[in-house]
């Protein structure tokens, strides 16, 4: 008999930091806080906190920025090998970005790390 994949996050994991460096010839450079909290719905819903500013030019590119590190948590989670259904609200809650190096595959890479984070943290079985 199997049991029915258990659902992240199974209560609150606030916090999540994740400084995503690179200094190579291809600088890589994101930094993000996210709280992943329990929803009702499966899927994996992404906000932006309200209030939240970040210094960045040009600031168009921030919602690019911000939906791939969506991705990448989205991606972290949906993999079979977790053993879990996404069922989750994520807020970002900070952000830093840099004019070098920047750009929307680092930020998809520190969504991907943070979600690890989670994962890890939820596993752990207490909250933080």
């Amino acid at each position: 008999m199997t049991s029915a994949p258990r659902r992240f996050p199974p209560y609150p994991v606030r916090g999540v930091h994740v400084l995503h460096q690179k200094q190579n010839c291809a600088p890589q450079f994101a930094e993000i806080t996210v709280d992943f909290e329990p929803a009702d719905a499966e899927g994996c819903a992404f906000e932006v906190a309200e209030g939240l500013t970040v210094e960045y030019e040009p600031a168009a590119d921030l919602p690019h920025f911000f939906a791939a590190a969506a991705a990448g948590i989205e991606e972290r989670l949906s993999l079979p090998e977790h053993g879990v259904v996404p069922a989750t609200r994520v807020v970002l809650r900070q952000a830093r970005a840099h004019p070098f190096g920047s750009h929307e595959r680092a930020f998809k890479v520190a969504g991907y790390l943070a979600a690890r984070e989670a994962l890890t943290r939820a596993r752990a079985g207490a909250p933080r």
